[in-house]
């Protein structure tokens, strides 16, 4: 239950994020949100590119960051992978 709670965590991440970077996101401007920040960036790649790619890299890392606690709690508390 602990793991599947992770790994549902990592694919709502990347849900919101998308939903933010298609515009159906937060309606409030004031709201930080990763997609919404790389849809406000695209007119800006050509002179400051990192500005997409902070954001890019703060959605792969929390998502590999849950995916990762979840293989690990996995593991741990698999009683089948215990024995290796």
């Amino acid at each position: 239950m602990i793991v599947q709670g992770t790994l549902a965590m990592a694919t709502a991440i990347i849900d919101v994020a998308g939903l933010g970077f298609l515009g159906l996101g937060p309606q409030d401007p004031g709201t930080p949100e990763w997609g919404t920040m790389l849809t406000d960036v695209n007119s800006y790649l050509q002179t400051a590119p990192f500005l997409a790619i902070i954001p890019g890299l703060a959605i792969v890392v929390s998502v590999l960051g849950f995916n990762l606690i979840g293989d690990g709690l996995r593991e741990a508390l698999d009683p089948k992978l215990r024995g290796r």
